[in-house]
């Protein structure tokens, strides 16, 4: 379907290989086109679909190859097995890791050094993906993994396989199709096609796994497969596999020619929601019995969630038994002993698992809202574990996307009514949900009689179906077999603002767009400021799928989701050039790798400008994407805008002088040009006035008190770092031009941590380490002359010092290593008499650096629960009455039901009575006893001042 690089060659490789990265399993599928017997390439002989078998460890120096390649990654401890277990065949050396059989059944036992699901995490956008997070909350010593890096280690694996068994064909020179969900936005693909490169698969192409799943079938039934299907008729694909379900219409028509014809025409939204789903809910079910309301500790816990894996296949599968007796090892080294035995009958597990994900519902049920009660990984599971309702949504959704002109439909023919079903995925390996799935859709559509029911088609090995359809696709590319028309299965537009002002949005990439399609809106016109930051915001839609390009449609937020913005800023001509307004056409291009390329062609001269989606965004997977939440508390009038700028300037610009222009009453005079306290001055406002400091940054060289207010008030008004569009730009942009201080002062220096304290927010993670570098030094060498009783070098009770607490603890980005020293030295300094004048401000710092919820920074980020405990122990110790600890400690303790972030409960139960005694407030002590969400007024106090109007922090 789409390609990573250029598919240039020289010459078509021999083999076509196709590779299924599963979130469980692995396979690879391959065509030797030479045939064994130099056969043509256009032979029946040539194009079968061969199986490539995996050698990998399945104990300890026991290598056996085997269809599939288990999706596990584990890092063996210190002297826990023999010199060269883990070594492959085609390994010179022992390996500290190993990935496969061994490593599935090794992590049952010891799941802190396993990583599991990581294409999981592939798509989760409330992580750094490219960041070091994997495994979850692991052993203390192992090595932590990015997503794209586990993933990697997979297609590294298969690499070296295939090159052992092929070495005059090595991998890296075939045609490699590699699959992946339907639903995959372009972070997650654009992350595919990285860990390829990574792993040595510089070319490759993408292909959903839907499509490959039915170009297996196709394949299978390459003699009679236009006889079991009919023009007109609507295919739907189930795919659920452990991570993921994909919902996919394909529509048979006929092309040009008669023949008929496979067309993609919808796809479903991403929804990690699967088999590893059915093993977190059957090991919740264990644990109820095993502990009523009580937990498991984490340890126990993850060997339970490894283990269901088992119990789920065992008693879903063919001939279950009617009972079946779990054992879970004891919390102690021991496995044996102290181990606990549940047991399990047949009815209870199915019932669990089959009416609680494919329950019988009605086909105008939508998905519950509702938060998943699956946090146990922090994985972003879909929020209503039925499965059969979101299906129910989609065909709602899509019920007129297929219908087909060239064909009358039957008398009885609901538009919404699919009419033949392939099934894939693990998922369905058992019968009973396969069964159950096809139940739901039946009575959906009863038809006249009542008796209607879908037409199956089978493909006898869902494990290999998608490999095998990766590699068949292999050939269909290279002109043989049968295409599916793909295209694209969504309709993207553009935000662009009528002459009326209401609030539009242009086609810009219908639906059916084929890959490297172009197309040219040169029917519309747009006026385009250069020089300046642009924003054009994007949206994309599964349902409203029959605009053409060009067309102007009401944006909808009910059927229409915001994507990131396409943003930056345009030159053209000289830097000193100010802005400019030009009229442009928009060129857009479907790329290879299923993105959009988007060219501003002048209308009347030849500059032209491309833009992409925002490039941050794609590769810095840390940034969300806009929600536009600042700029809807409300936009200021331009002559009130002009009346701010002309105060600033007055103060710093030019004409202003080091006595008779002193900016002191500069914020009063702001308030009654704005007839607005500056606490309801909105983003957009406050945005305007960053601006409008920028343009006079030099007036802050005329006197300490000039540049004290300008760096309060730039920070001020850039607070907390982003929430408005080009944010991230604005931010780089200070931090390019303040390299440092004019007046180096304790006022000016405490100004400068506020500064950045308040746009931390905006900083990525390397600006945040470089700000804390030199502060943690600080504190360590505050802390060696406390211990040593000796007077430290800087004045550890000043206001500057206390600035400097207030910005370690802003910066959310740090990794867990330095905020677990940052917290520790904190932790230890804080009841010292030393720092007593900024006792309040090293409290509250210790509350940001261990929060169980981080403000904007990603959970990978959040320090271990026993590292909090610790410091919550330590808070509550000390003897002084502080007034922000009930915070901090609110912090340190509140709730989020991922039992790997949560405090043990009888520490929690002392923190409760401790902000009872304390008098704290009412929802501080919610927070900590059952979760939520923070009041405005809180995110207030934990940010450090009031937040800007419309914006949220978490």
């Amino acid at each position: 379907m789409t390609s990573a690089i250029d598919d240039t060659i020289d010459a078509p490789s021999r083999y076509v290989v196709g590779i299924d990265l599963g979130t469980t399993n692995s396979a690879v599928a391959y065509v030797d086109t030479a045939g064994s017997d130099g056969l043509s390439a256009h032979s029946t002989a040539a194009r079968r679909v061969c199986t490539f078998t995996v050698p990998q460890l399945v104990a300890p120096g026991v290598v056996e190859a085997r269809e599939t390649l288990p999706s596990f990654h584990y890092q063996r401890a210190a002297g826990e097995f023999s010199a060269g277990a883990f070594r492959l065949p085609w390994m010179k050396d022992d390996s500290d890791h190993t990935v496969g059989v061994i490593a599935r059944n090794q992590g049952a036992i010891v799941p802190g050094r396993l990583i599991a699901s990581a294409k999981s995490w592939l798509c989760h956008s409330g992580v750094d993906r490219l960041a070091e997070l994997l495994p979850w909350h692991g052993a203390a010593d192992v090595e932590r993994l990015s997503p794209v890096e586990v993933s990697a280690r997979y297609l590294g694996h298969l690499r070296a396989a295939w090159n052992h068994r092929f070495p005059a064909d090595p991998l890296e020179q075939q045609d490699v199709v590699l699959t992946l969900p339907a639903s995959f936005d372009e972070v997650a693909r654009e992350l595919t096609v990285k860990a390829a490169a990574w792993a040595g698969l510089p070319r490759v192409v993408l292909i959903e796994e839907p499509q490959a799943a039915i170009y297996q079938w196709i394949d299978a039934h390459e003699q009679n497969w236009h006889t079991l299907v009919q023009p007109g008729q609507k295919i739907l694909i189930c795919d659920v596999g452990g991570g993921t379900s994909d919902f996919t219409l394909i529509r048979v028509g006929l092309d040009s020619q008669g023949k008929t014809q496979f067309h993609r025409v919808a796809v479903g939204e991403h929804l990690i929601l699967g088999g590893d789903n059915l093993d977190l809910a059957l090991a919740h079910h264990i644990e109820h019995k095993l502990m009523g309301d009580g937990k498991l500790e984490p340890r126990r816990w993850s060997v339970l969630v490894q283990s269901c894996r088992q119990v789920k296949e065992t008693l879903l599968g063919e001939n279950p038994p009617e009972e079946f007796v779990f054992s879970l090892p004891g919390s102690s080294s021991r496995l044996i002993g102290g181990s606990v035995q549940v047991q399990l009958s047949r009815q209870e597990v199915q019932e669990l698992l089959v009416d609680g994900f494919f329950p019988r519902v009605s086909l105008d049920e939508k998905p519950m809202p509702r938060r998943s009660g699956f946090q146990e990984f922090s994985l972003p599971y879909a929020a209503d574990a039925a499965i059969t309702r979101y299906l129910a949504a989609f065909l709602t959704a899509h019920r007129h996307v297929a219908e087909n002109a060239e064909v009358a439909p039957a008398q009885d023919h609901d538009p919404t009514r699919p009419d033949v079903v392939l099934l894939n995925g693990g998922v369905f390996d058992a019968a009973v949900l396969r069964q159950r799935l096809l139940d739901a859709i039946s009575g959906w559509f009863p038809g006249n009689d009542g008796k209607w029911r879908p037409q199956l088609l089978e493909n006898d090995r869902r494990d290999l179906a998608v490999a095998r359809g990766a590699a068949y696709y292999g050939l269909v590319r290279r002109g043989l077999g049968v295409r599916i028309a793909a295209g694209l299965a969504r309709s993207y537009y553009i935000g662009a603002a009528t002459a009326e002002g209401a609030a539009s949005a242009v086609c810009l990439m219908p639906a059916g767009v084929e890959e490297g399609q172009e197309i040219d809106l040169t029917q519309c016109r747009f006026n385009l400021l250069i020089r300046e930051p642009v924003e054009f915001p994007l949206y994309v839609s599964s349902t409203q799928l029959t605009a053409r390009a060009g067309d102007v449609v009401p944006v909808d937020p009910e059927q229409m989701t915001s994507l990131p913005p396409i943003r930056t800023v345009l030159r053209s001509g000289k830097k000193t050039a100010g802005a400019e307004t030009i009229a442009v056409y928009l060129h857009a291009r479907l790329t290879e790798i299923g993105t959009l390329d988007l060219w501003c062609g002048e209308i009347d001269g030849s500059r032209t400008w491309k833009l992409q989606f925002d490039v941050r965004v794609a590769t810095r997977t840390d940034l969300a994407g806009h929600e536009s939440a600042g700029e809807m508390a409300g936009i200021v009038d331009q002559r009130t805008l002009d009346a701010c700028r002309r105060l600033i300037e007055d103060a710093f610009g030019p004409a202003a002088s080091r006595e008779r222009d002193a900016p002191d009453q500069l914020v009063k005079r702001l308030a009654e040009t704005t007839l607005m306290q500056r606490s309801e001055w909105p983003p957009s406002l406050l945005r305007y006035l960053w601006e409008a400091l920028l343009e006079v940054e030099a007036g802050r060289k005329l006197s300490p008190a000039h540049e004290a207010r300008w760096l309060s008030l730039l920070g001020f008004a850039l607070r907390p770092g982003y929430g408005m569009a080009v944010d991230d730009w604005r931010v780089a942009q200070t931090r390019r031009l303040l390299s440092g201080l004019m007046h180096n002062n304790p006022t000016c220096r405490a100004e400068w941590w506020i500064l950045w304290r308040r746009v931390a927010g905006g900083l990525p993670a390397g600006q945040q380490r470089s700000l804390a570098q030199p502060l943690v030094a600080d504190v360590r060498a505050l802390h060696r002359a406390i211990a040593k009783r000796r007077a430290p070098e800087f004045k550890p009770g000043s206001h500057e010092a206390a600035e400097l607490w207030r910005l370690l603890g802003s910066l959310e980005l740090l990794g867990v290593g330095e905020k677990v020293e940052l917290g520790g030295l904190v932790a230890e300094l804080a009841p010292r008499e030393k720092i007593a004048a900024v006792m309040n401000a090293a409290v509250w710092s210790l509350g940001r650096i261990g929060a169980r919820v981080p403000l904007y920074g990603p959970l990978n980020t959040v320090v271990p629960a026993e590292v909090a405990e610790q410091w919550a122990d330590r808070m509550m110790a000390m003897r002084q009455e502080v007034e922000t600890a009930p915070l901090a400690l609110m912090q340190l303790c509140r709730k989020t039901g991922d039992r790997y972030r949560d405090i043990s409960e009888n520490l929690r139960a002392e923190a409760l009575g401790w902000l009872a005694a304390r008098q704290s407030p009412p929802h501080f002590r919610q927070l900590v006893a059952e979760g939520g969400e923070l009041e405005a007024a809180e995110q207030g106090m934990i940010f450090g001042e009031s937040l800007p109007q419309g914006l949220r922090l978490a």
